[in-house]
């Protein structure tokens, strides 16, 4: 089963292609708050967006860069703005594909299916772990935040990777000294202690502060904040 994300504000509309994709075997939901579409984009993690031009806030294209940014999912665009300039930039902007408003259901369809399966029989599905608008991309090890890059170590990544992994729950240091372990480098006790000290202080020249909070004598959390 695959994951669709539908960005279309004319909920009619966006109901209705849920419904279809839905009908043929697929899970998919739409968003409703337009200011935080990456959030919801990275908590749905799906394997498809289909992606509108004219949006509230900012226009289709703004989120496709933004998507790009920190995925290759396969981005559909659907648009009555179907003018030669409007689809080079949608393709430009990395879109896969556009299709002209009003379409029928069932080309959307075929065309969505087929997407899916030229990239998903090749490919597997690329994960995102995201908290405060960070990515953490575990193909590439990438965090993204704010459009910016972070690079991180091979322990940083692991040592962020599994906090992310368990957001709201407090990971021990026995637990982040064994995930570091499953690398070929010796590990010493104070190489735990010195791999935080460097990635808060990578986080924090971000922007990121206290997005790692210590338990003293217990380990280390990530704290859900009141929108995750």
């Amino acid at each position: 089963m695959y994951k669709i994300l539908i960005i279309e504000d004319d909920l009619t509309m966006a109901q209705a292609i849920q419904k279809e994709m839905t009908a043929w075997g697929n899970e998919a939901e739409y968003v409703q708050d337009f200011r935080n579409v990456m959030k919801d984009f990275a908590e749905y993690d799906p394997h498809l967006v289909l992606l509108d031009i004219t949006l509230p806030f900012y226009n289709g294209y703004h989120w496709c860069s933004e998507i790009r940014k920190v995925s290759d999912v396969p981005v559909i665009f659907i648009s009555s703005a179907s003018d030669n300039m409007n689809i080079i930039m949608a393709v430009n902007m990395g879109g896969d594909d556009f299709i002209a408003k009003p379409f029928d259901l069932g080309v959307l369809t075929a065309k969505t299916q087929a997407l899916l399966r030229r990239t998903y029989d090749l490919s597997g599905k690329i994960p995102i772990l995201e908290h405060r608008g960070a990515m953490l991309n575990l193909y590439d090890t990438c965090l993204t935040y704010e459009g910016e890059k972070i690079s991180l170590t091979k322990n940083e990544f692991r040592i962020l990777q599994t906090l992310m992994e368990n957001k709201g729950r407090l990971v021990s240091r026995d637990t982040l000294m064994t995930k570091l372990w499953e690398t070929d480098d010796y590990i010493e006790e104070n190489t735990l202690t010195v791999n935080i000290a460097r990635l808060r202080k990578k986080l924090e020249n971000a922007g990121l502060k206290e997005f790692i909070t210590t338990k003293v004598g217990e380990g280390y959390i990530i704290e859900k904040t009141a929108e995750t």
